[in-house]
């Protein structure tokens, strides 16, 4: 049997999560590391594309709001 995958946050260094990384929710979509329950978040681990993922909802926000805005000309007069 395989041994268990370890959750990679601070990995190498002095204050290593020695948890078991989760299987299904444990991969960051972003840094593609695996972590454990604790640290699965990319706030809670540092994600280091956290900021670019930050950036794309912004972007995508703002598109969906600025096509979805209201035009003078597109309303009737009453």
């Amino acid at each position: 049997m395989p041994a268990k995958k370890r959750c990679q946050f601070q990995i190498n260094t002095a204050s290593q999560c020695s948890s078991a990384a989760l299987r299904i929710v444990g991969e960051c979509p972003h840094c593609r590391a695996q972590f454990c329950s604790s640290h699965r978040l990319p706030e809670h681990h540092n994600c280091s594309k956290l900021e670019d993922c930050r950036q794309q909802a912004f972007d995508r926000n703002k598109n969906k709001l600025e096509s979805e805005r209201t035009v003078a000309s597109k309303m009737a007069t009453a």
